[in-house]
């Protein structure tokens, strides 16, 4: 059996994904305030630890599996 090559170009089909998405969201979308909310949030997820919870959420951040919070990290 000879070796098929055949490539398929995405971007047309990336672009009505993109179009559709942005559709969906809508004119009124505020991404500042959806991170915000999202940050208020994590920030009331983990307030309020008991020492058992805190150590744990520690070992968490410094493994690399929770971010660290704080206002000066940047997302991937």
């Amino acid at each position: 059996m000879a070796d098929l090559d055949f490539a398929y170009d995405l971007t047309l089909d990336e672009a009505r994904r993109r179009t559709a998405m942005l559709e969906a969201i809508g004119d009124d979308w505020d991404p500042v305030a959806v991170l915000a909310e999202e940050n208020a949030a994590y920030d009331m997820l983990y307030s309020d630890l008991d020492e058992e919870q805190q150590r744990i959420y520690d070992e968490l951040v410094s493994a690399g599996v929770l971010p660290e919070r704080g206002g000066d990290r940047v997302t991937d």
